[in-house]
């Protein structure tokens, strides 16, 4: 029984020392870390002068110089920080001036060789760093390293590094196709990561629209949304026939989004896709193409089985005009199921607008939309609505 009572005390003992290690190495990591906050802090006063130097030549004819002297590590970490920022907001010459500069200081080639590092920590700051200074020369490292790995944070800063860094739209696609290798919903995070190439967009969109590979086409057109590149619009033409749903889905929407002239047979194919992304994309262009031969088309998708095709094509046939807008009713009134809640509901929300619309040509279409619910429906009663009386009565009755 002393025994047992004496190892309970020896494992008390050791527990409270184990937390004591672990509180003093917690506080002096913390002063460790304030204490190079600090020098930071005073290595930027201190090179304030010479950031302003050359921040103002980098759009001149002068090309900046280092500072003199041999620098300290947290001398070049502040200086290089600095200079990555700034490579990150310039473009053209003044982002070549800098990373001329981060070349001329060693940065780049002291990264390269902190790579086959065995601490893990010193490889991603490595492989962070060279994508912030463009470092060409490191692709192949980091293609190399990339190879070898599992998925991880690791992959996703190295594929970054590869898409800033690289000069060859091949580095690119081998970056790609192993992101997309790993198996994981990331289409969208590699279209992000492969908007951050400095190489021709167009061009490399181009390519990859045409890539035998379905996932770099998914990600080619993911990386479309939001950018303006007509030169790419007919390649879009022929992906809508893919046989890929989710790619033909994505290129549908992006070639509905350039506004196309579409045909009458181009639009009841679409209608018609077995693929409701697709039916729900085409749906929610005709409205904004205008397309009002297509009304008999949307009032058929009324009563389609998925509700987001419903509720895009009823939201364009109240974009439609009056003939749109009556085919609604119709729809309320003779409908049945699904098609005949839709309608009502997209009716509701038109109906509920009344006083919202401030220029001539809205109201004029909303009085016109009234007397076409009025026929279908019967002419409502008018609310009265009370207002503080003025100077010189209630003129509300």
């Amino acid at each position: 029984m002393f025994s047992n009572l004496a190892m309970a005390y020896v494992f008390i003992y050791v527990c409270l020392g184990l937390i004591a290690a672990g509180i003093i190495l917690l506080f002096q990591m913390k002063i460790k870390h304030n204490a190079e906050q600090k020098e930071m802090e005073r290595l930027k006063k201190k090179y304030h002068d010479y950031f302003v130097y050359v921040q103002t030549h980098l759009h001149g004819d002068i090309t900046p110089e280092l500072p003199p002297g041999k620098l300290t590590p947290a001398e070049r970490r502040v200086i290089q920080a600095k200079f990555m920022e700034w490579i990150e907001q310039f473009k053209g010459d003044a982002r070549e001036k800098l990373l001329r500069l981060c070349r001329d200081a060693g940065f780049v080639e002291a990264d390269i060789r902190a790579l086959s590092s065995l601490r893990k920590d010193r490889r991603i700051e490595a492989a962070y760093r060279l994508g912030g200074m463009r470092a060409e020369e490191a692709v192949p490292q980091l293609q190399h390293m990339m190879n070898r790995m599992k998925y991880g944070p690791m992959t996703i800063i190295i594929a970054r590094a590869i898409a800033k860094s690289a000069v060859q739209s091949q580095q690119i696609r081998e970056m790609l196709s192993k992101l997309l290798s790993y198996d994981k919903a990331i289409h969208h995070m590699a279209a992000d990561i492969l908007l951050e190439t400095r190489l021709d967009s167009a061009s490399l969109m181009r390519k990859l629209l045409d890539d035998p590979d379905p996932g770099l086409v998914k990600v080619s057109l993911v990386a479309m949304w939001g950018q303006a590149i007509p030169a790419v619009v007919p390649a879009l033409g022929k992906l809508v026939g893919s046989e890929e749903k989710d790619v033909r889905a994505e290129a549908v929407k992006l070639y509905l989004s350039s506004n196309p002239a579409l045909k009458d047979d181009t639009i009841e194919e679409l209608m018609n896709d077995h693929a409701w992304e697709v039916r729900s994309a085409a749906a929610k262009a005709l409205g904004r193409l205008h397309a009002a031969g297509s009304i008999p088309l949307l009032a058929s998708a009324l009563k389609d089985d998925n509700w987001y095709v419903r509720n895009h094509s009823a939201e364009s046939l109240a974009m439609l005009g009056e003939q749109g807008f009556e085919t609604l009713c119709q729809a309320a009134l003779t409908g049945t199921g699904p098609a005949r809640e839709t309608a009502l509901y997209r009716i509701e929300r038109i109906m509920a607008k009344e006083g919202e619309h401030e220029q001539v040509e809205q109201m004029v279409a909303y009085n016109k939309r009234k007397l076409v619910y009025d026929r279908y429906f019967g002419v409502q009663p008018n609310k009265r609505i009370g207002t503080v009386a003025g100077v010189g009565g209630d003129y509300t009755a």
